[in-house]
């Protein structure tokens, strides 16, 4: 019977095997073999050892590309956390109607990235979009989000958190788990709505925080789309600028554009080392923020 199970169990999880060797594993063994070639499509590798690799520490475009990507991180990743948290709590108190906004904060995750993209492109414009229009309604003069390089940076992160819909439903569906008894708890105990929020709601959706911190890091670094439309695209290829760069587009430029596939597959495992250590380091000191069910 036990043998019987195990190989219905096999033949389940075969097509999710099958998907890994040849999407994921495989891809990733050539890319490996590829980042000690020059290869360039067009004619054989030839071997070159470390030469890839020496490169990268060479060329000053992945040593800003990289820059620009923590930069980009460190700004989406905690403002995209809160904007998140904030929605999700505004819905949690929502009575009937909180199916209907909740497909409404989650349809935008559903927008191709590039037309997402591309709308913000008009939207930041910065003499004719709407975002500087509104601005200039209350006596702000908005920046040229999308051509001054100090704004860069920023307007990419504003871009991105059109896409928080589904971290919304993620704390939203945390929330709704918080037992209701430690809210009355602390109330009875004197604690303000503040203290309930810090000392009840924080701890209790701490393991969804902590998984939606991880995966927007790892998103973050492998940023691409967005700011290909926005900045390197066909149309766009003029007000391309370096503080715009991030470092999955300069991959992309190696690897398609300028064809030195195997430096964009050293550049590739130099990301994937990044996020690597940077996924473990959070893991580290999440383990000890975090609070599970179960736990002391």
């Amino acid at each position: 019977m036990q043998r019987k199970e195990s190989r219905a169990a096999y033949l389940f999880l075969l097509p999710w095997i099958f998907g890994f060797l040849v999407f994921t594993a495989g891809p990733m063994v050539a890319s490996l073999f590829l980042s000690f070639t020059d290869y360039s499509v067009v004619r054989p590798s030839e071997p070159v050892g470390l030469a890839n690799y020496q490169q990268l520490f060479d060329d000053p475009r992945v040593a800003k590309s990289l820059s620009n990507t923590f930069v980009y991180a460190a700004l989406f990743v905690p403002i995209g956390t809160v904007v998140a948290l904030g929605l999700a709590m505004l819905l949690h108190k929502v009575g009937r109607a909180k199916g209907l906004f909740r497909t409404v904060f989650y349809l935008p995750v559903m927008t191709p990235a590039v037309a997402a993209g591309a709308m913000f492109l008009l939207l930041l414009n910065g003499q004719t979009g709407l975002v500087n229009q509104v601005l200039g309604w209350f006596g702000i003069d908005g920046p040229n989000w999308t051509t001054d390089p100090a704004w860069l940076k920023a307007s990419l992160a504003m871009v991105s958190l059109w896409t928080v819909g589904g971290t919304v439903v993620i704390y939203l569906a945390a929330l709704n788990n918080v037992p209701k008894q430690l809210y009355e708890a602390a109330m009875l105990d004197g604690a303000g709505a503040a203290r309930r929020f810090f000392h009840v709601t924080l701890p209790m959706i701490s393991g969804a925080l902590f998984f939606t911190v991880i995966t927007h890091t790892i998103a973050a670094m492998q940023m691409f789309d967005q700011a290909y439309t926005m900045f390197y695209g066909p149309q766009q290829k003029a007000s391309a600028s370096d503080e715009s760069l991030v470092y999955m587009v300069y991959l992309f430029q190696n690897a398609f554009q300028f064809f030195k596939m195997g430096f964009a597959s050293a550049m590739a495992w130099l990301l994937f080392v990044i996020i690597l250590v940077i996924t473990v380091i959070q893991v580290k000191v999440g383990n000890r923020l975090v609070y599970y069910e179960g736990d002391r």
